[in-house]
């Protein structure tokens, strides 16, 4: 009988059925974190505050999850292992998208971060010394230059230093989500993510209250804080993680593709940024790479 860790087509699938979840989840971040924190001209939540505030708010959810579902204390193996999925997804991550949207169009986020798939795909076959087919790794360098492409062009040719942040949440988010996927082979993956949020509430609790912003702050700002923490920070993760057991992280990770063309499409009616053809132009070729990256062996 097979397992999770030698997973079979049905896994598979369901692997990346519960990916694409979590990626649609997380493709409403870039919007929703623009939001809260809004731009240079018109700032609002502060970054340093939506980064440990929605890490607090998912954190106290967490800590009630847990204690309804009287899940014991996850074994002091996988503390490591927990710890490096919360300084990659709740702390570095969320920093670094936070101080970039705030200098930058969510739209610009989106297509940056598309470098994540390839991210977290050599961090996973560094992780788990596992080989994959050499069709499959053309499959990923070709989505991946493909979103470099449309990064120059809609970037106008240049990089800017929010650019730096983004560089430094995707290298974050890459070591998280491996290390999240590690401990949901051992633990579900609804405890996998709570457990990392409450073990570190002691750093972000205290934090949210230091940085709690002072004077008026728009309702939009608050709505988009709100989704952040309420799904970005801890239900997508339910989806993604379980996915990547399932499916494999190398495999699964791909689906990532679509994110930053996801968090396109909604940022036009989230923010009214301009969506042109060439996006979805893109969107459909790197759909079309995903696919068949699935299929092969």
């Amino acid at each position: 009988m097979k397992n999770d860790k030698d997973p079979t087509n049905h896994n598979v699938t369901l692997g990346y059925v519960l990916g694409a979840l979590g990626v649609f989840i997380f493709a409403m971040t870039l919007p929703m974190t623009r939001l809260a924190v809004g731009d240079s001209q018109h700032p609002q939540l502060s970054p340093l505050f939506v980064t440990v505030g929605r890490a607090a708010v998912a954190g106290l959810l967490s800590a009630a999850y847990l204690f309804v579902r009287r899940c014991p204390v996850p074994p002091r193996a996988l503390w490591r292992t927990l710890a490096l999925s919360a300084a990659g997804t709740v702390i570095g991550f969320p920093l670094g998208i936070a101080m970039a949207l705030r200098e930058v169009p969510s739209m610009h986020a989106a297509v940056v971060t598309g470098l994540l798939p390839l991210a977290t795909a050599i961090a996973g076959a560094i992780t788990t010394k596992k080989r994959h087919s050499l069709g499959f790794w053309l499959c990923a360098i070709l989505g991946c230059a493909l979103v470099i492409i449309f990064a120059h062009h809609q970037g106008g040719g240049r990089l800017v230093g929010a650019d730096g942040w983004l560089l430094f949440s995707i290298i974050s988010a890459a070591i998280g989500y491996v290390a999240g996927a590690r401990a949901s082979a051992q633990l579900p993956s609804p405890q996998v993510i709570s457990w990392v949020l409450v073990g570190s509430l002691p750093l972000t609790l205290p934090l949210m209250l230091l940085f709690w912003p002072q004077g008026h702050i728009e309702a939009p700002a608050w709505i988009g804080f709100g989704y952040v923490s309420l799904f970005s920070m801890w239900i997508g993760f339910f989806a993604w993680y379980r996915g990547l057991v399932l499916g494999g992280v190398v495999r699964v990770s791909q689906v990532q593709l679509l994110q930053p063309f996801l968090a396109l499409l909604l940022a036009a009616p989230i923010l009214g940024e301009r969506l042109d053809p060439l996006t979805l132009g893109f969107s459909l070729v790197i759909l079309v790479v995903v696919a068949v990256g699935r299929w092969l062996p």
